[in-house]
Formats: structure tokens, C-alpha cells, sequence
């Protein structure tokens, strides 16, 4: 945080996950957490699903790191990285002619490819592409679990970020704000938590998808999840190898790319606004 404690910021949404945005090539963050959860606040704060760090890196062009809105550190997020490449190329972190940068995150350095438009005389990231990397299935191939009673089974997969994926008949009537914790907080999913993803079948192209992330409960979007679950729908036999994921907030595109065995995810990164605030001594 500045001395002052006014902390500059650029609010970002990548089909509705939205996160607090600060540059730290300018600013400080004493207590990253605790501004995390002020900041978050829909009726006190700015109202996000977190904060995100964007620093200088030693490996790639800058570093980001995520906080949940309840404090918790987060390793990844899908739609807060490819906000972070538009941040970096639309604020000049990157040079103007470059067509794609590296992030560096907890789940390892991320590669972003993007076209630009010009918008009201200036160049501007418009469709981002990320390398996800590789999936790694972390359950059986799906996995028995009981949840309040009640039995399901799940594909786990982790992207850099831990996911359980639940294929159902119908997500319409879901009441995640009442199952969600349960999920969440299973004892098999102890200590790390997990986050949960709740698929339902369209076609072998297109599936539907609602998550429950730990930390900030039901978001309108996940990029991480989103990838984990085409992923578990790839290794089911569900689907083909390129999958349009449709969330609450907007679409994504995930295409297995089965010579490397990578992940790559294709969307959009919106900056919605930018402003300053007064962060409270005591928080």
C-alpha cells in the first residue's frame, strides 16, 4: 500500500469474473490478504472476486498473483490471467508490436497469444489465448463420493489448481449457496480445499457449466475450471477434442492440443474501470 494509503486500481472482468486490479511495477501492497478482502466487498469495497498483483518477474514479462476475496491465496486463475495480458499490453508493460507475453504464476509461467484492435485511436488486447499447460487427473476415473447424504462421483483433474467435476443431468436448479460449502469443504478434498465444477452435457461440442471456486463461493466464471472440465469431458469420451464451455457470464473456448498434451483456453478480457481508494489503517 502507499503511504498514503490510496491505492490506485483497474477494475477487470473476463466474462464476469471480475478481479481488482493493481500494478505493482508502481504500486506496494503491504497485506495483500487483507486488502483482498476489503476490496471485494460489493457494498463496502469496490466489489470483485479477489485481487490480482501484477508485478515485475525474473522468468517472464511481469507476474501475477491472486488473492480470493476471502484472503486465501489462490495458484491460478484462468480469466485473471488473460486480464493480465491485456492489462500488460494495453498499459505498455510489453512493447506495442507484440502479439503475445508471458506471465509468471504459482502454477508456472504462462504464454498468451492476442489480436489487437484499434479502438477511439489507440491499439487495444481484444481475444486472448492461453497456454493452460497439461491436466493431471487426480482421482479415479470418475470417483465415488457421498456429499450431505447424498451420492455422486467426480473427475478430479488439477490445472495448477485442484478441481473436482461433477457431470449432472440438469445445473438449472442447482442451489449452490447452500451446497457449495459441502462440496468445497469435503473431507477428501482436505486440507487445500477444492474447487467444484457442476458439467452438463449439451453435445459433444458445447457443455453447460456452473462452478463453486473455494474461497469466493459461486463466480460467473472460471477459466481454470472451464479448462479442467473439458479436460474431464475429453478423458470421459464425452466430448471432442475443442469444447465451447458456456458459464454464467460468457463463453469459452478449450482445445486439446493431444501432441503436446497441452490446454488452450480462448476468451475475452474487459477493462471496466479505473479509479483510486482509501484503504482503511485498520482492516
Amino acid at each position: 500500500m502507499c503511504e498514503e494509503r490510496d491505492m490506485r486500481f483497474t477494475k477487470m472482468q473476463g466474462i464476469g469474473n471480475d478481479y481488482v486490479y493493481v500494478n505493482c511495477f508502481e504500486e506496494t501492497v503491504a497485506d495483500p490478504a487483507a486488502v483482498a478482502r476489503f476490496v471485494s466487498d460489493r457494498h463496502f469495497g469496490i466489489g470483485s472476486d479477489g485481487l490480482i498483483l501484477i508485478g515485475p518477474s525474473g522468468t517472464a514479462d511481469c507476474r501475477m498473483d491472486m488473492y480470493n476475496m476471502d484472503g486465501s491465496r489462490g495458484v491460478m486463475c484462468g480469466n485473471g490471467v488473460r486480464c493480465v495480458g491485456k492489462y500488460a499490453y494495453d498499459h505498455g508493460l510489453v512493447p506495442g508490436d507484440r502479439r503475445s507475453l508471458t506471465v509468471e504464476t504459482l502454477a508456472g509461467v504462462k504464454t498468451i497469444e492476442f489480436t489487437v484492435e484499434e479502438k477511439n485511436g489507440r491499439f487495444t488486447a481484444r481475444l486472448l489465448t492461453v497456454d493452460m499447460g497439461e491436466a493431471r487427473l487426480t482421482s479415479e476415473l470418475p470417483e465415488p463420493i457421498n456429499v450431505d447424504g447424498r451420492d455422486y462421483s467426480f473427475v478430479g483433474i488439477s490445472v495448477g489448481n485442484p478441481h473436482a467435476v461433477y457431470f449432472m443431468d440438469s445445473i438449472d436448479d442447482l442451489r449452490l449457496d447452500r451446497i457449495g460449502p459441502s462440496f468445497e469443504m469435503h473431507p477428501r478434498f482436505q486440507p487445500d480445499r477444492v474447487n467444484t465444477e457442476f458439467i452438463q452435457l449439451v453435445d459433444r461440442n458445447h457443455i453447460r457449466m456452473r462452478v463453486w471456486e473455494r474461497g469466493s463461493g459461486e463466480t460467473w466464471a472460471c477459466g481454470t475450471g472451464a479448462t479442467a472440465s473439458a479436460a474431464a469431458a475429453i478423458l470421459m469420451g464425452y466430448t471432442e477434442d475443442e469444447v465451447e464451455v458456456e458459464l454464467r457470464g460468457g463463453k469459452l473456448r478449450i482445445r486439446l492440443d493431444r501432441e503436446s498434451g497441452h490446454l488452450f483456453m480462448t476468451g475475452p478480457a474487459v477493462e471496466v474501470f479505473r479509479g483510486d481508494i482509501d484503504i482503511p489503517e485498520n482492516l
